[in-house]
């Protein structure tokens, strides 16, 4: 036979009949790539603890990088990230001094509580006033850091974490496995949940794809988006927690370091920076990346700039993909 699509006759692929987007499969085959050349650079690089660590460490970024998949789903981004990452971990240690015996146990819930109203302004910034989410986001990160720096400035009750924080980001309960990648299958269980099997889900695509059309087909967009961002600040502030834990104490800029990743890490994962696209494996998958990449780029000595310029060049390049496409499809 002749002028018979070949490609056609063989049916789709694995990945495709898997549901596993391009972008996703392409991730992990970085992941491996990186794993191979980092195996050469040193043996101990591929040792399962020496990997345990990279993961209890990615699972913090895995948390920020959950929230702020919901906003670019949307279409929209938030760069208040940092310090509400700042904002989290501070307020958990302080409720401690404030709360006193009751603080020990309301310390999470209240970090966690402080990022969800800030990413609750966020999002009616967004959705009432229909501000720019990058502009309007971008000032509320200046006004937590100025709030934070006053804090800091004046009477600062503790800033010492709990052990409950440390136990949770740093200690290892079940088969060595670190308690903080317990947190983050939890985190990205809820993800999958909310995405695929509730309304909610199915509207944060439908406004990412096109908000007018989500509004006249009944979908409340601006719930949608007041929601979306109250899991990002929350989850940002959750992170902050977490990293108190680790480090066993809050500090100022502790979040600079993952507002870059973040974005970055869903980017690669084959979510949409337009919006409209993209599933948590991908997210999961551009996490694991990014993580062993700072690896890579710590061991061969990479200064902090070195590394923001990749960041930032991934967005870019993930940014022009995208945008070429939807005008393609347009």
């Amino acid at each position: 036979m002749t002028g018979v699509d070949t490609g056609a006759m063989r049916g789709p692929t694995l990945a495709a009949r898997l549901g596993i987007d391009r972008s996703v499969t392409i991730a992990f085959g970085c992941i491996l790539l990186i794993l191979c050349g980092g195996a050469l650079y040193s043996r101990e690089f591929l040792s399962p603890e020496y990997l345990l660590q990279q993961l209890q460490v990615g699972a913090f970024l895995g948390i920020v990088a959950s929230g702020a998949m919901m906003v670019i789903l949307l279409g929209h981004i938030d760069l208040s990230i940092p310090w509400v990452v700042t904002l989290g971990a501070m307020m958990a240690t302080a409720m401690v001094g404030w709360g006193g015996p009751a603080g020990v146990w309301l310390c999470i819930p209240f970090g966690v509580f402080c990022g969800a109203v800030v990413g609750v302004l966020n999002g009616l910034g967004v959705a009432y006033l229909r501000l720019p989410s990058m502009i309007f986001t971008l000032g509320m990160n200046a006004v937590v850091q100025g709030l934070m720096v006053l804090h800091t400035g004046g009477f600062a009750p503790l800033d010492q974490a709990t052990e409950a924080m440390h136990f949770i980001a740093v200690q290892r309960s079940l088969f060595g496995i670190p308690n903080a990648l317990f947190v983050w299958a939890l985190v990205g269980a809820f993800v999958i949940y909310l995405l695929k099997r509730t309304a909610f889900g199915r509207a944060v695509y439908a406004v990412g794809n096109r908000e007018s059309a989500a509004y006249l087909s009944g979908v409340n967009t601006n719930r949608v988006l007041i929601g979306c961002f109250a899991f990002s600040g929350a989850m940002a502030a959750f992170a902050g927690v977490l990293l108190a834990g680790y480090s066993n104490k809050a500090y100022q800029n502790m979040g600079d370091a993952y507002l870059l990743p973040a974005i970055a890490a869903v980017v690669l994962g084959g979510t949409n920076i337009l919006g409209g696209k993209g599933n948590y494996l991908g997210t999961i998958a551009g996490v694991i990346l990014i993580t062993l990449l700072q690896s890579i780029l710590s061991v061969m000595q990479m200064p902090e700039a070195g590394r923001q310029v990749i960041y930032g060049c991934v967005i870019i390049a993930m940014l022009l993909i995208y945008g070429r496409g939807a005008k393609a499809r347009s």
